[in-house]
This record gives C-alpha cells, structure tokens and sequence, in this order.
C-alpha cells in the first residue's frame, strides 16, 4: 500500500515510539497489519498518533515466557514499527485501522512515562536495508516456497487466490505468508528477527515442514 510519507532512512524516524504489545503479532517492512483497537491505552495511542502527526506504532510481542509481572511483561529486543495507513471508527468506542509496516527496530531501552501506554527508544540502524524494497529477494526459493504453501493448504484443506500469489513479488509474498501464518510467538520472532529476505523465508518453511510432520505423525485434524 502506498503511504504518504518517505522513509529514506534512519533518520526519517523518531528515536522514542510508541510501542504496542501483542503477543503472536507479526508486522514487517511494507506488510499491512489490522488491528481493532479498544482498550482505552491504546484509543489514547492513536490518538497522540494522529495528534503528534508522525502516525507511527511499533508492534512489538511481549516475552511472556521471562515476566514475572503479567500487567507489565517483559519487551522482545526486536519490533517493526508501522504507519497509521487506514482509520476508522467503529461507532462504538473502537478504532479499525491498518499499519503499513516501515522497519525493524532494536530497543534500546523502555522509556518513563507519563502515558498509559509503554514508550521506547529503539535504534533502526541494524535493520537499514529495511529500507530498501525488494531487497535481497532475488535469493528466495519461490519454488521452495510455493511447495510448502501448497502442502500446507492441502493439509488444512484451505484455499487461496493463486493468481495474486504467481503474481507478487518475492518480498511481497514472504512477508505476507509470515505475518498470516498460524504459529506462536517463537516461531514469529524469529522469523521477524531473520537478517533477511532469504532467511526468512526459509524458516517459514522449515516451520511449516515441521507442522506438517507434526501433523501427519499424530494423525491431528486440519486447521478449522
């Protein structure tokens, strides 16, 4: 999805974001996530968005597996952080909307503050190639890839627009197998962590390979 602003960089970005926790939520560079808002610490989120006009949110999963405080958990080191790209209210309290993903960042350190929603300072730098489109994509197995996605909707007995698949980009289409996948917060991660494009794409498959063995050995039902 085109966006209105240009992210060249870097420097492009606010050194402290707002940070949104959510657990099994994957957000990559140029991939759109929606999200229905409705706790009244995030209404207030997108509102200073909006308000401060940078419209950004750094998706972020929480490290549940090392907090002791449920209401305050543990960060991941690793988020992306996302442009307010779609809004709309729903008429009772809650926002619609969509982010269109801009880059990785690093956490530098969480912030004090005055808000009710969590603020860090983040460092972009490790993930600059973030920045460029398309980049490193002409390393990904597609073949390798669309193997498995087929496999996988086989298994499940689910369905999908093959013409919009044999027609994205490499990076376009790994992004958004990974965001859409079905499996958990360390899976997630680490695919979010990936250093690149090749990379990724590869633990997604090896990910789904495991699933579907996993499947196939305990005789499990598809996916409803």
């Amino acid at each position: 999805m085109p966006i209105n602003a240009e992210y060249r960089g870097p420097g492009d970005l606010p050194q402290v974001i707002p940070v949104f926790p959510l657990p099994g939520a994957l957000l990559l560079p140029r991939g759109q996530m929606p999200l229905n808002i409705f706790e009244p610490r995030y209404l207030a989120m997108v509102d200073d968005a909006l308000r401060d006009g940078h419209r950004l949110i750094g998706m972020i999963q929480p490290d549940v597996s090392h907090s002791r405080d449920e209401a305050h958990p543990k960060l991941f080191r690793v988020g992306c952080v996302g442009r307010i790209t779609q809004l709309a209210e729903a008429g009772d309290g809650r926002y619609i909307l969509e982010l269109t993903g801009i880059a990785r960042f690093k956490v530098l350190e969480e912030m004090t503050a005055l808000t009710a929603y969590r603020q860090c300072k983040v460092d972009y730098f490790p993930y600059i190639d973030d920045f460029t489109a398309r980049k490193g994509e002409e390393a990904v197995d597609r073949d390798a890839l669309l193997k498995v996605l087929t496999d996988f909707l086989k298994a499940n007995n689910l369905k999908v627009d093959w013409e919009g698949v044999e027609s994205a980009p490499n990076e376009a289409l790994v992004n958004a197998l990974a965001m859409m996948s079905p499996y958990g917060p360390p899976e997630k991660q680490a695919m979010l962590e990936a250093p690149d494009l090749k990379t990724r794409a590869e633990i997604l498959i090896a990910v789904t390979e495991m699933d579907l063995a996993k499947k196939r050995t305990s005789g499990d039902p598809p996916l409803q």
